[in-house]
């Protein structure tokens, strides 16, 4: 063999004895598990001093990273888009509220999704509990969209129990109930009775259990918990009988049956030897919304605003894999950079998918390098309407300052956006709601109100040193504004238009008995 070999023998020779023990040491890819709450809010966890226990949550971001500067949208359909493209929703044309149930939109069929970019590494991938990224075709559904496998809820929002969900079809002018689960693309009836964080996390942990190795596994579990209604087994709710506002009491039992669930996972995990492969990453999906139980506090605004109430995410990672453990970090992350972050662990590649937004932030994360992001978009929505505008906004009557009479020629000032830059963030037209909300024990009324007239369109803080947003500071730094203007400018230049087409009569379900496809 050596004499086959020629000059380069005894060389080839050594490499070839080396070989098992250099394959040996090469990492194989971690497996990924990301679980998305729905509408949890900023106070809603003990490490934020919360009333409301979560004892496996706060272990396990003691255990890795806190991600304390993290970012979502302010809403269900845009984070979840983003989550999975890696894109801002001006490039998918979902900037504007969410997919609503007869709504045929779904999260356009040429964006290359995260599920798919991991099949193409070598990933078994599953997705269990909530999708809201269009349902009208069956080409928008999960297992069309990269995951090998699918359990859950097509929709927004349903009942705990019957998973049923009731819409009014206005062109048609009856409210329909029908159920809304799937086992793949089929209906999944006998689960009436169960409540969905319980069947979720079964399902997850059975995938965990029956997960073969010789592949690294995605599992994304987007549980229903703790978005409206506010339903939940009573044993969870008696803890907090000392909490006397009955929505706050209700949604504390929903974080306490969500905490156990997460618990349940990562039992799973170690006790199926995954854990220490894998990296595990925890995320809300959007501010806690305060007319259904949740809190922000001390932050400013809730769900559906762009007050950071709406938009600072709870959120941490934890893994065996990290290179600094027990750290809070304080760098700018947001929801789109999972994309990239994930396909980079996965030693994957992002060919084929458009212009991504996000970056990869693991060096970030694991070994405190500096954030690549300097800057981040929240929205720019041209057809915001406020929703749902909270009571008694202003105590002020004050005429709005005219200090800015050049803003509109830059960007128009009457738009809902916002943009931030280092610790710079500027919001424009009406970002929403603009209270502060203390728990309800701790309310207070004057200290929630707002002083700006409701005129202002214009805002600018320092959000490093006041998260609270209570300092505006736009008159002192006007060529920080001017800059930040620009700045939505360019991207209000470079998106692509609204998609928020009618309601289609069709999606009624009378003659199924389920929310699905139906073009």
């Amino acid at each position: 063999m050596l004499k086959r070999l020629g000059a380069a023998g005894p060389l080839a020779l050594l490499l070839l004895l080396l070989c098992p023990r250099l394959c040996l040491s090469q990492p194989s890819p971690p497996h990924l598990v990301l679980v998305l709450a729905d509408d949890l809010g900023w106070n809603d966890v003990g490490w934020h001093g919360s009333e409301i226990r979560t004892p496996t949550l706060d272990e396990l971001g003691a255990s890795g990273v806190r991600l304390e500067r993290y970012y979502t949208q302010p809403l269900c359909t845009p984070s979840r888009s983003q989550l999975l493209t890696g894109r801002y929703q001006i490039h998918t044309g979902l900037q504007h509220e969410i997919i609503w149930p007869c709504q045929p939109s779904c999260v356009p069929l040429d964006e290359k999704l995260l599920p798919e970019l991991l099949k193409e590494a070598g990933y078994v991938t599953h997705m269990v509990g909530k999708w809201h990224l269009g349902m009208y075709r069956k080409e928008c559904l999960p297992t069309h969209r990269g995951f090998d496998t699918y359990f859950g809820y097509l929709l927004g929002s349903e009942n705990y129990y019957s998973h049923e969900r009731c819409i009014h079809i206005v062109s048609k002018n009856i409210t329909r109930c029908a159920l809304d689960f799937r086992d793949g693309e089929e209906v999944a009836v006998g689960f009436e009775n169960m409540y969905s964080a319980n069947i979720f996390t079964q399902r997850a942990v059975d995938l965990i259990a029956n997960h073969q190795t010789e592949k690294p596994l995605f599992l994304y579990l987007a549980l229903q918990s703790v978005h409206e209604p506010l339903q939940v087994p009573e044993k969870y709710i008696e803890p907090y009988s000392f909490i006397h506002d009955e929505n706050r009491r209700k949604y504390a039992g929903m974080v306490s049956i969500m905490d156990e669930a997460v618990g349940n996972v990562t039992k799973a995990l170690k006790s199926h030897g995954l854990w220490d492969n894998t990296v595990f990453i925890f995320s809300t999906d959007n501010g806690g919304q305060t007319l259904a139980g949740g809190n922000n506090w001390p932050l400013r605004g809730r769900k559906w605003t762009l007050w950071e109430g709406g938009v600072r995410g709870v959120g941490f990672i934890t893994s065996p894999l990290l290179k600094r453990k027990g750290v809070e970090s304080h760098d700018l992350i947001h929801i789109s950079d999972w994309l990239p972050t994930l396909v980079s662990l996965a030693k994957g590649h992002t060919n084929g998918t458009k212009p991504l937004d996000g970056f990869d932030m693991w060096k970030t994360i694991s070994e405190g390098k500096p954030s690549p992001r300097k800057e981040l978009l929240h929205n720019i929505d041209p057809l915001f309407v406020d929703s749902s505008p909270c009571a008694d906004t202003s105590k002020s009557t004050a005429p709005q300052s005219n200090y800015f009479s050049w803003e509109d020629s830059i960007f128009n000032t009457s738009m809902h956006a916002a943009i931030r830059y280092g610790k710079w963030k500027l919001l424009t037209g009406n970002p929403g709601c603009s209270r502060w909300f203390p728990a309800p024990p701790l309310f207070n009324k004057s200290k929630t109100l707002s002083s700006d007239p409701p005129t202002k369109k214009l805002w600018l803080f320092d959000v490093v040193n006041d998260a609270e947003e209570r300092n505006d500071l736009s008159e002192q730094y006007p060529g920080i504004v001017k800059k930040l203007l620009s700045r939505l400018q360019h991207y209000y230049k470079n998106s692509v238009p609204v998609f928020y087409p009618d309601d289609d009569p069709r999606c009624d379900p009378g003659a199924t008995g389920a929310w699905g496809p139906w073009m």
